[in-house]
């Protein structure tokens, strides 16, 4: 296995050398930036969706301990 590790090595760098440098491999690069930064902001929305929810029902539980308390 140990003689191995070179030729795929510089096969993996050949690969990205290539994605990097053609123009189809820079299109797909740009694409997945973009689908990346839209995963992102549909993340951080489902994050403060989730909070708001949480606090909505910390709010309700204090509304509703304090009528049983009045």
């Amino acid at each position: 296995m140990r003689r191995w590790y070179m030729p795929l090595t510089v096969l993996g760098l050949a690969g990205l050398g290539a994605l990097i440098l053609s123009p189809r491999g820079r299109q797909i690069l740009a694409l997945l930036a973009d689908g990346w930064d839209a995963a992102e902001n549909v993340w951080h929305q489902n994050d403060a969706l989730r909070e708001l929810e949480r606090l909505q029902a910390a709010v309700n539980q204090l509304a509703h301990s304090l009528e049983s308390a009045g």
